[in-house]
């Protein structure tokens, strides 16, 4: 029987490859929107934060996340995360 590849990503704050699962998905479409897909299947350049507050912060603080993204992220999505997280802890 073969074994099924778990697909990795890398997280943005801590830079460890985890499970896609276990990770958040940030995306930015083609007119420059970023939002949060907790579906995982949203059009556009995404990038992965682990569900940590550490981790969003070690992002924020080094715009790692806006590196990936390729855009300035406002506070509003920040926010958006934190509390993201906080209700998955």
């Amino acid at each position: 029987m073969r074994v099924k590849k778990i697909p990795e990503r890398m997280c943005t704050g801590c830079m460890e490859m985890k499970p896609k699962k276990e990770l958040i998905r940030i995306v930015r479409n083609k007119d420059g929107e970023v939002s949060v897909d907790l579906t995982g299947k949203k059009p556009g350049r995404g990038a992965y934060i682990c569900k940590d507050v550490e981790c969003l912060q070690k992002s924020f603080k080094s715009k790692k996340l806006e590196r990936n993204l390729e855009t300035t992220i406002s506070e509003e999505i920040y926010n958006k995360l934190r509390e993201e997280i906080n209700n998955e802890g």
